[in-house]
Order: C-alpha cells, then structure tokens, then sequence
C-alpha cells in the first residue's frame, strides 16, 4: 500500500472503535490473527461471530463452501471491535483476510481507508439484496460487499397487560394511539414502554426509529421532527409511562425489565426472539409506528460479506466463489436462522415467513429499516451520533429542553 492510505488507515483507527454496536449481541473472542499464513489451496475468513464453535453449522457451512470451491477454510471469530481493529492492522501490512464478515456502519469506514473492494471491482452480484439493506454498505455511490441478513428494532407487548388495560393492540397504529394505550396501561396499574437510552451508540440506534419515524434527517438534528422524538420520550417519562431507568438503560436490562410480565411493551430486537418465547407470558410484535401512521424506519444491524484489497488479485476468483456459495438462497436460510436474523433477500424472507409465521412483522421491519451510514453519511455517523445520545440524555434527565438539547447537538456535529 502507498503512503496515504497508510495514513488513512491510521486516521481511522479511532472512528472504527467509535462505531462498535451491541446490536447483534456478540460475546467476545480472541483468534490468531496471521491472515497470509495460508497457503494458495487455504482461504482465510474472519468472522465476528465467536460464539459458534468449530462444528457449529456456521463452521459447516464455512467448510462446506470451500469443500465446494476445492480449497480450505481458515476461520479466526472476533468480537465486533477486535476484528474491525485487526481488520486496519492487516491492511496496513498487506496481511488482509480473504473474507471479512463486517458489522454494517463499519464498512464505510474501512472502505475510505481503503482496505475493501468495490462490487465492481470484485464482481460479487448484489441484485437479489434488498435496496436498503444494501445501502448500509454504500460509500461514495459505490457498494462494498452485500449483507448476509440483518435485525432490526420493533415492539415486543405483553398480550396480557394490554388485555387487563382494555387496549386492542389494532387500535395502536401511530405515536397518538400509542400514547393512549399506554396511558390506559399506567390507569390499570401496570407499566408502560420500556427501552434503552443509554450513552452510548445503543442509545443512538433505539431512539433512530423514533427520529426517523417524525421525518427527522440524520444532518438536521435539531428539525421540528426531531424535537418532537425526543419530545415524545421525554413525554413518557414525565407522565410515568416510561421508568426513568431507560436512561441507564442497555437493551439487555431494558429487556430484564419487560420480561418482569409488568411491561405493557418493550423495544427491542429480533435477538431477543428466543428470551420471548422463554419469557412465560403471551407476547406479541408489532413494527414502530411512525408519527402519523405507517411503519418508521428502523436502523439495520447485522453484518455484511466483503472482499478486502489483495496483493495477489488471482485469488478473487475463488473468493467470490465462496461469498456466492454463503449468500445462496439455500445458505441464507440456514445462516439466518441460526443467527436469529431476517435475510436480506425477498426470496428468503417469503421462506422464513412461511416457516415461521411470527417473523412476519419483523420481516415488515426490515423492509422498512434503513442503514446508520445511508444517505452517503459513511463516516460522519459516528460524529452526529454521539451528540444524538448525548442530546438524549440531557433532554430526558431534564437538564435541558429537546429543542436546547438537540440545538447543541447540531452545533457540536458541524
């Protein structure tokens, strides 16, 4: 690599780190991290999923395409941070992994500092992908890599809460008629809306629903539309509809909470579908509403399949061999399923619906979801989403109005 995109890689180093999300709920892991210790008949893949074991059917399936491409699968898992990191340190040494399986707001990242290739240029076929799955992965009108599924954010209700509150969960289809089921909740008794509004990207990636779903503009942070998210949250705190813990909030205890059988309704994710079916209460899942009606835009998590710069351009063959082989029709259906993710394809989604008739509404979720880094934001989102979080905070601990604390936000993300 030439000298600039040595330093690039360096300038970049600390927006990675700030872009690590929680959404897919990954546990940590440590890998060996020598990419080029392979030979030409071994492909490396780095993965952050280090939660599945050797004879997990993620590790099978990895094999099974290599088996298929007549070549080796070297695999090393690392959690989400660690393998953006060592992503930028390979690259800086010529040392890339074939494959990288990377969190989506991170691939606009090192696609500027120039460690992955375009589609264009490594020839993957993106065209089955869903539009705006596939946008998280677009920089500069160029694409890197295509999504291997996605999750996304939606609301679990507790059947029975609503039941006792007198609350037909038709009737909740905007923020008004939410609003008014959940004050029939607090009338009965029982708890409202729990959610996370955490300091941190979690925060950013729970309240994107609510900003997105006023018409609100990830660079006009300060918009009528987004004073009346913000102002719709710190309503619900102030009438009791909403704990104050949701300040402190992660998504993990923001679910301890809803799984109390309290909880009229709850945001979260489709990680959490299998502590729903444990958590001993009928439940049910609804898209976010947007302000007026209709589904908001939910932000996209889940990861994206993406060819790194190579020294030895002969070895792209193959390796578009292996990522066709992972985002097959067939090979998406078991991926998904075993990484509780809707895939990205409307082929696969008709599939798991027909399978399993309560992905539905998380299906409708993620067609209508949108990247964090869409809308050509690539490496500004980091930036306006720590004042977004931040803005959040000071509104709902009252230290400053919505409209004080979003114009503060504005002004520190120019």
């Amino acid at each position: 690599m030439n000298r600039s995109t040595r330093r690039r890689l360096t300038a970049t180093a600390m927006t990675v780190v700030a872009l690590t999300t929680v959404t897919t709920a990954c546990s940590s892991g440590t890998g060996t991290t020598s990419a080029k210790a392979a030979d030409s008949g071994t492909y490396t893949v780095w993965d952050p999923y280090p939660q599945f074991a050797k004879d997990s059917a993620w590790a099978k399936l990895l094999d099974g395409c290599g088996t298929e491409a007549g070549v080796k699968i070297k695999r090393t898992a690392f959690d989400t941070s660690d393998l953006s990191n060592k992503a930028l340190l390979a690259a800086q040494q010529d040392n890339s992994a074939d494959i990288l399986i990377l969190d989506n707001p991170v691939v606009s990242t090192l696609a500027e500092a120039g460690v992955l290739t375009t589609t264009d240029e490594n020839k993957l076929d993106t065209s089955k992908a869903d539009p705006n799955l596939l946008a998280a992965g677009q920089s500069g009108g160029k694409t890197y890599g295509t999504p291997i599924g996605a999750n996304t954010l939606a609301l679990y209700y507790n059947k029975e809460v609503l039941k006792k509150a007198g609350v037909d969960i038709t009737s909740v289809k905007d923020w008004k008629s939410l609003t008014a089921a959940l004050e029939k909740v607090k009338k009965a008794g029982k708890k409202g809306i729990t959610f996370s509004a955490i300091g941190t990207e979690e925060g950013s990636f729970q309240f994107l629903p609510w900003f997105w779903g006023a018409g609100a503009q990830l660079t006009d942070l300060d918009s009528e539309q987004a004073v009346s998210a913000l102002s719709l949250w710190k309503g619900w705190l102030d009438k009791g509809y909403a704990p104050n813990s949701v300040i402190n909030n992660t998504q993990t205890t923001s679910w301890q909470e809803f799984a109390s059988g309290d909880y009229a309704f709850a945001e979260n994710g489709t990680w959490q579908l299998a502590n729903a079916e444990k958590a001993g209460f009928d439940y049910g899942v609804l898209p976010i509403p947007g302000s007026g009606g209709g589904n908001a835009a939910a932000p996209t998590g889940g990861e994206f399949v993406t060819l790194p710069v190579q020294g030895d351009t002969g070895r792209y063959a193959t390796t578009r061999k292996l990522v066709s082989c992972l985002t097959s029709t067939e090979n998406l259906y078991d991926t998904d399923t075993t990484l509780s993710y809707v895939a990205p394809t409307a082929v696969v989604q008709e599939k798991q619906v027909a399978e399993n008739a309560e992905l539905k509404p998380w299906v409708d979720a993620v067609k209508a979801a949108k990247g964090r880094t869409s809308d050509d934001l690539g490496t500004k989102y980091p930036k306006i989403s720590e004042q977004m979080w931040k803005a959040v905070q000071s509104a709902l601990s009252g230290s400053k109005s919505p409209k004080d604390a979003l114009t503060a936000a504005q002004d520190a993300a120019k």
